[in-house]
């Protein structure tokens, strides 16, 4: 069949543009048949990818960084009859900046190798998430996190992963912080918090590992907060939060991370908020997350 594939050609700061004659020669050559189309505008990706699902193309294919792979998704759940329809199969074209999803899973960031993976079409069942009405496959996260986003999205004088680290000094110093409610599987919290990140993966944001235990294919949300009341102590947390194993920040005092099937968040006044990095609210105090096993087949290497 047809592969479509969704081009976000603004992704990695246009990048994604330059780079896509390189892919499209790495499919042509693994013998990918496949029809493109372009996305124009922010969101467009969702509407593309419903129109592509109900038009039968087989797989889609998200190429892009991880904002267009969880725009895409939402537009392959929108097409579905209900959260129980499985979607896919899904592959991905890494053209973004931090290409994160594709790091978690162990895909190929190299366009030859993320061409073979497309053409040999080995599918595997891997979780999405859902927060309110909307879904994402790689993380999501309320408060600081997405603050930093925010900043980061007003940084013009550097590229790529850099950017990243620079906005996360920045809005650590303004020091946003929020008091929240939570519950979930069997346990609940209140108190002061600087964020809530949830993840279907472990790493954000190209360096960061958020939710360090989280597992895309394990049937959880992987979620954790953390407090500090100083901006010289939240500092202190940030390269910690760079480790993806032993000494992680969730393993110090004052910090949680937990494993469950859904999550309820409230937060005492609005707060940004994100979903595979892109800002879905710059404003919100109640978010319900849950899970749903295995929907997305994704095209995955034989070994993965």
């Amino acid at each position: 069949m047809t592969a479509k594939v969704i081009l976000t050609p603004y992704a990695n700061r246009w990048n994604a543009e330059r780079r896509w004659p390189e892919a499209a020669e790495a499919l042509k050559a693994a013998g990918v048949d496949f029809d493109l189309v372009v996305s124009e505008y922010q969101h467009h990706p969702i509407e593309l990818a419903e129109q592509a699902r109900r038009e039968g193309f087989s797989p889609i294919l998200a190429a892009g960084g991880d904002g267009t792979v969880g725009e895409v998704v939402n537009g392959l759940a929108r097409a579905a009859k209900s959260d129980a329809e499985p979607l896919g199969p899904f592959g991905v074209i890494p053209l973004g900046t931090a290409n994160d999803l594709v790091n978690n899973i162990g895909l190929p960031v190299d366009l030859e190798g993320a061409a073979r993976v497309i053409a040999a079409g080995n599918v595997r069942p891997m979780d999405v998430c859902k927060v309110n009405d909307l879904y994402f496959v790689n993380n999501s996260a309320i408060g600081l996190e997405p603050y930093i986003t925010l900043v980061e999205k007003r940084i013009k004088w550097i590229k790529g992963i850099p950017r990243y680290l620079v906005a996360a000094v920045r809005g650590i110093m303004d020091n946003p912080h929020w008091n929240a409610k939570l519950e979930w599987d069997g346990g609940k919290f209140e108190g002061p918090v600087l964020f809530v990140t949830v993840g279907n993966g472990a790493r954000t944001g190209g360096v960061f590992y958020m939710a360090p235990h989280a597992d895309p294919f394990d049937g959880k949300l992987t979620f954790a907060y953390a407090f500090r009341e100083k901006p010289s102590q939240i500092l202190k947390l940030l390269p910690t939060a760079m480790k993806p194993g032993e000494g992680n920040y969730v393993e110090l005092e004052g910090t949680f991370e937990g494993h469950t099937t859904w999550l309820k968040v409230h937060f005492d006044t609005p707060a940004p908020a994100h979903i595979d990095g892109e800002i879905f609210s710059k404003g919100i105090m109640d978010l319900e997350y849950r899970v749903l096993p295995g929907r997305l087949g994704i095209l995955v290497p034989a070994q993965v």
